[in-house]
């Protein structure tokens, strides 16, 4: 009976990264094209709107230090991740009503729904992070490295079936059933929630003195001595920068290389959003479920680096000799080698964290994910206009070179996993002495 509500509790959980994916699809997906296409923003307004969520990542940092250190009614993460999507929620359906009212050329409205953007963000990092948070509480050990990576798995598919169901309710676009579709969406998001994380949190000795340690310290001294002081931290942080720009620098480049190079249609290039998402579910479960276990977490982000440096030059070499058959099957490979690298990455991090400082170290590690994510965008895009205009327009050149950058940088994250070790680690030391405390 015991196991039965232990898997049943499993089961609850997938609910939030579902939910969370779902809001992605409507947020990410729908309302960027409607705000650009349909409501007739301008595009550098709705690029600044949708930026904004990583803009304000750094919060992740203090909410993750309030979580550690100050419990809602006796509990560190499940009030949080609840008050994260309540506010998640209520931003959502804030932001679709202004975007709908249509002045797309008033500044006070403008002004405003960046705000919205701004409490969405607030919202949503205090949510994923606390989420976070609690796997890194609740799992430890093999469990670990399949929780992770299956409830990663589980926010794509969340992804994959929100857009699915926007797409059969919206049709054409229509003001009001827009509205409607985010209040259902931001509703269900909230019932999922509920339903994923309640009595989950795991309640022990270690957690009331961890509590005391962790809010001893007021925030600016934790993150100085912590986070600031400790190299293996900064290391970590750098690594996780360059394997995000390099790996993901490529997202927005696929399908114009596919064309411009390669001179493949429209359709044929939108499939390869469906190979490279095949590929990484399967590189990610087969990590989570097996590779992690048999080969450890840092030797499978290392060949899943390779892997991928391997793919780029391969991407490159297919646009030289215009074989679009090699492209199209490097680019299922890329899927799979960047979920080998992911898996290994999301174990890296969820295990360099303490019982005592998970929120804060989880929260260090988001603002390296998205600035990561936010710098290999911006990178990509400077330099295929930058080569662009050296090359007169050479869109192989342009396009390759971002390319050959991308293993550069997988190269600098693969030699500084070498350095990396994370029993060394400030936030180690005080888990120990915390454990010790507990066995006094």
């Amino acid at each position: 009976m015991k196991k039965l509500v232990i898997y049943l509790n499993y089961v609850r959980l997938a609910f939030f990264p579902l939910s969370y994916g779902i809001v992605g699809a409507l947020m990410g997906s729908t309302l960027n094209r409607v705000m650009i296409a349909d409501i007739g923003f301008r595009a550098a307004w709705v690029g600044l709107f949708f930026a904004v969520p990583d803009l304000v990542a750094p919060i992740r940092v203090w909410l993750g230090y309030r979580s550690d250190g100050f419990p809602i009614l006796g509990r560190r993460r499940e009030p949080y991740i609840i008050l994260g999507v309540i506010v998640t929620s209520l931003s959502v359906v804030l932001v679709t009503r202004l975007a709908t009212i249509g002045e797309v050329t008033n500044g006070l409205l403008i002004l405003t729904i960046l705000l919205a953007f701004v409490v969405f963000g607030i919202g949503r990092n205090l949510a994923h992070n606390s989420w976070q948070a609690l796997l890194a509480d609740k799992f430890h050990g093999d469990s670990r490295p399949r929780a992770v990576t299956a409830f990663e798995v589980l926010t794509v598919v969340g992804l994959i079936l929100g857009a699915g169901v926007i797409g059969q309710m919206l049709g054409e676009y229509d003001a009001a059933q827009l509205l409607s579709v985010a209040v259902g969406l931001a509703t269900i998001t909230f019932l999922m929630t509920l339903l994923a994380v309640i009595l989950q949190e795991p309640r022990t000795p270690t957690t009331e003195i961890a509590t005391e340690q962790a809010r001893a310290m007021p925030f600016s001294k934790v993150f100085k001595e912590i986070v600031w002081a400790d190299k293996q931290v900064r290391l970590f942080f750098i690594l996780i920068m360059f394997a995000f720009v390099g790996t993901l620098a490529q997202d927005v480049f696929l399908e114009p290389y596919g064309g411009l190079v390669l001179g493949m249609d429209v359709g044929a290039t939108t499939q390869l959003t469906v190979f490279w998402g095949l590929g990484l579910i399967i590189g990610m479960l087969l990590s989570g479920i097996i590779l992690i276990k048999w080969l450890g977490y840092m030797r499978v982000l290392r060949i899943g680096l390779i892997a991928n440096m391997l793919v780029f030059i391969g991407i490159i070499v297919s646009g030289l000799g215009d074989n679009t058959a090699l492209f199209r099957s490097l680019v299922l490979v890329m899927g799979f080698s960047t979920g080998l690298a992911g898996a290994g990455m999301l174990t890296i991090i969820i295990n360099f964290t303490s019982y005592l400082r998970a929120g804060l170290l989880l929260g260090v590690w988001g603002v390296a994910n998205q600035l990561g994510r936010a710098l290999g965008s911006l990178m990509g895009g400077g330099v295929v206009d930058i080569m662009q205009g050296v090359t007169d327009g050479d869109a192989f050149l342009s396009y390759a070179t971002v390319f050959a950058l991308e293993v550069v940088m997988l190269l600098v994250a693969f030699v500084l996993s070498y350095r990396l070790n994370l029993q060394e680690t400030k936030a180690q030391n005080e888990e120990r002495q915390v454990l010790e405390r507990v066995a006094a």
